[in-house]
């Protein structure tokens, strides 16, 4: 959500103040678009992954602070939960084997901090929804203890001026009412980001939001909430309920949500921040001293302070973000589409995948989105969540047809080109694009492992929902450290 906020109250003059100071950032930034003040010469590549906490039980381990503690590594912090915590990844290029740098590095980190987070009872677990979360696990009670969390919470819940329903219908159907934000702790994420300069963005926004869907099927993890199997990325439906600020009058007037995959391709990343400024009301109305305007007259930098807070709080699905690195300005696509886990290989396969088909689509001479609406590659996004790998997708020229077929014939080798234009060394490109042809050709995933297990277990070993689920899980940590690809997990 953006820079720490301190716990406070706003006035009325708070948010009339923050919003002269936002539309300022606004013009100040239309201007460095035109100067082209940004770091493009060297484009790098990040990640972020959102980890679930567990006790011995498989149960959520309310121990963040206890883990973080025991880590004493500042690239792990707190998130929404006290079950949850996040590695920041240092960035790096693609070069030669810049992805298997990724992979050594998150591989030696989480070994790390598994070991001492098990000095206080708990385990960390890479998966997009605990199975085993129930909803007396999400209360306020279960906020971390970071007072962003908290005035993040009571913002959300002064707009909306009533309490949150979630309702989502798959296979199995639920329905509840929350009074807090943590539902949206139970959604945990796989986010990428691609360094890219101001003329390029559109390009690789625009390829990352045709992609969406795809990235979900075959990456979808999350199939089980509160004891219910629902959709196989269950975490997009409820990360889009679990943060809506809307009552239902203000949803029929079409309001736009705070999570949103979006209406139109764009031609500008300055669409992206007009229209956050435009649409949406601010939720954390803090002001920075920096005046942008003289920061940037006087031949400095300026850090945007409140249009980045701003769009910390716009939950898009690919997101712009601005930001300033040893005094250089950049922008990045932080593409925030996928769950955590199931495993470290298939993490970085996934981003590989990504990064390659983006740069594909982005530089080639038709642009796709030119052929295809953007409505289609909505209704690609929801459909691939609702039934993960076994979807049917829309595909210009091809029409509808399953979306691994579609990755077989057309998508793999346009990410094979994509990661040859990065330099990314071919035995490296080989080895992470083949766990993606192998997840297609044996059609599974973590959400087919997931429920294939939970249905073993309880027709097999007629155990009951909740054991089942704790079994799950159990099952799920102890291939996850195997490092073998979820694709070769086998059904225990």
């Amino acid at each position: 959500m953006g820079e720490d906020v301190g716990v406070r109250t706003f006035s009325r003059e708070d948010r009339a103040r923050y919003r002269e100071k936002v539309r300022n950032c606004l013009d100040v930034f239309a201007e460095m678009l035109r100067e082209s003040r940004f770091d493009i010469d060297r484009p790098m590549t990040g990640l972020e992954i959102e980890l679930n906490l567990v006790d011995e039980a498989s149960n959520p381990a309310m121990r963040n602070a206890d883990v973080l503690a025991a880590i004493e590594d500042p690239s792990f912090q707190t998130e929404l939960g006290q079950f949850n915590i996040e590695i920041n990844v240092p960035p790096r290029r693609l070069t030669g084997t810049g992805t298997a740098g990724f992979e050594e590095h998150v591989r030696a980190s989480l070994n790390a901090a598994e070991q001492k987070a098990r000095t206080v009872g708990a385990h960390m677990v890479m998966i997009g929804i605990l199975p085993t979360l129930r909803p007396e696990h999400l209360t306020a009670e279960t906020l971390s203890a970071n007072p962003r969390y908290k005035l993040l919470n009571e913002q959300i819940f002064a707009a909306r001026g009533e309490d949150l329903p979630i309702a989502i219908s798959g296979v199995e159907r639920l329905a509840v009412t929350a009074d807090t934000i943590t539902p949206e702790a139970a959604c945990t994420s796989t986010q990428f980001h691609l360094q890219v300069s101001p003329a390029q963005f559109a390009d690789y926004w625009n390829a990352a939001q045709a992609v969406a869907g795809i990235q979900v099927a075959l990456g979808a993890n999350a199939p089980l909430l509160f004891g219910r199997e629902l959709w196989r990325e269950t975490r997009i439906p409820l990360f889009q309920q679990a943060t809506d600020t809307r009552p239902e009058e203000i949803k029929a007037q079409g309001v736009r949500p705070r999570v949103w995959f979006g209406e139109r391709w764009i031609t500008s990343v300055f669409d992206l921040f007009e229209e956050n400024v435009r649409y949406f009301p601010a939720l954390l109305p803090v002001c920075d001293p920096q005046d942008p305007a003289q920061t940037l007259a006087a031949g400095e930098v300026p850090n945007l302070a409140e249009l980045r807070l701003h769009n910390g709080t716009i939950y898009r699905w690919n997101r712009p973000v601005y930001d300033v690195s040893r005094g250089r300005p950049h922008l990045r696509v932080e593409n925030r589409v996928l769950p955590a886990g199931p495993t470290v290989l298939d993490t970085i396969a996934n981003g590989a995948f990504y990064f390659g088909l983006v740069r594909a689509l982005a530089e080639s001479d038709r642009p796709l989105w030119s052929q295809m609406s953007f409505s289609a590659a909505e209704e690609n996004f929801t459909s691939c969540a609702r039934h993960g790998i076994d979807a049917q997708v829309f595909w210009p020229g091809l029409g509808y047809l399953p979306v691994t077929e579609l990755v077989l014939r057309r998508l793999l080798p346009m990410a094979h080109h994509g990661l040859d234009r990065w330099g990314l060394d071919p035995a490296e490109r080989d080895r992470l694009l083949g766990v993606i042809e192998q997840r297609c050709l044996t059609n599974r995933n973590g959400a087919t492992w997931q429920v294939a297990t939970l249905h073993r277990l309880e027709s097999a070993d007629h155990l009951d929902r909740p054991e089942a689920l704790r079994e799950v899980v159990r099952h799920y940590v102890e291939l996850m450290h195997s490092n073998r690809p979820v694709h070769e997990w086998p059904i225990p």
